[in-house]
């Protein structure tokens, strides 16, 4: 079987919840509207999903060409505002040192509401991957989500929970490890998987609830442990775009 791009996502704000696109394009830094704007708490320090997991039942829409951000709400409420970035501000982003500016606008206090601490939207001073270029997008096999879903004796899983770019159908289960290092095409893409995307407690979390409902880390404890890996419960791999291109839904994906 040929091995074929399965599902494409993103979100144009970090921790909220992802959108299945049908068609993408795949820039340097990563996919084009993919993680464009983060938040942060009052100490300027990135928040995620590990601790604030009801981030996901918000939903991001970002409109390039008017600037303008759209924020879906559980309860179907919208908020809407062009995005004009303010004060500069150095956060905290995995414990590294990160250049952005605060984007005042009507999304904190809802956003705020939901995680039940205070945030503060900000965008990158510029554009740059969560693993710098070694990350700009990162890649799992269905295969693999089989695997771990008959580990957690489910019939299925929902690939969101794993918060990946692409899925490929077609592959072995983990064969995408055996990428690492080596050139991949995707669509008109070329990228390059650098490393392992090791799992956290993000995982465990319902995509559209964000209530922890399957011990995903226990499962890949049992059957990856032993796996040698770049890091620990390794589930999918990250890459570098050695070839900007368009990647589509239904593209082959092929080793180079």
């Amino acid at each position: 079987m040929t091995a074929r791009v399965s599902w494409i996502s993103l979100t144009p704000v970090k921790a909220l919840a992802l959108e299945l696109v049908d068609e993408v394009d795949v820039l340097e830094t990563g996919l084009k509207g993919d993680r464009l704007f983060f938040l942060v708490d009052e100490n300027d320090r990135l928040v995620n999903d590990k601790r604030y997991g009801a981030l996901q039942t918000a939903r991001a829409a970002f409109d390039e060409g008017s600037r303008t951000l759209e924020v879906r709400l559980a309860d179907g409420s919208t908020l809407s505002d062009t995005v004009e970035p303010r004060e500069r501000i150095v956060t905290s982003f995995h414990h590294t040192p990160k250049p952005t500016r605060r984007v005042p606008g009507p999304w904190d206090d809802a956003l705020s509401e939901v995680a039940g601490i205070a945030l503060r939207l900000v965008v990158p001073a510029r554009p740059s991957p969560d693993r710098g270029d070694t990350g700009a997008t990162t890649l799992l096999g269905d295969g693999s989500l089989a695997t771990i879903a008959g580990a957690l004796g489910v019939d299925t899983i929902d690939a969101r929970r794993f918060r990946m770019n692409f899925g490929v159908e077609g592959l072995d289960p983990h064969a995408e490890d055996g990428w690492i290092g080596k050139q991949v095409r995707v669509g008109e893409a070329v990228i390059v998987p650098r490393g392992n995307v090791g799992r956290c407690a993000i995982t465990t979390q319902d995509p559209d609830t964000g209530v922890r409902d399957l011990d995903t880390l226990g499962a890949l404890a049992d059957y990856r442990r032993d796996v040698e890996s770049t890091e620990p419960l390794p589930f999918g791999v990250h890459a570098a775009v050695a070839t900007p291109g368009r990647v589509r839904r239904g593209d082959t994906v092929e080793l180079l």
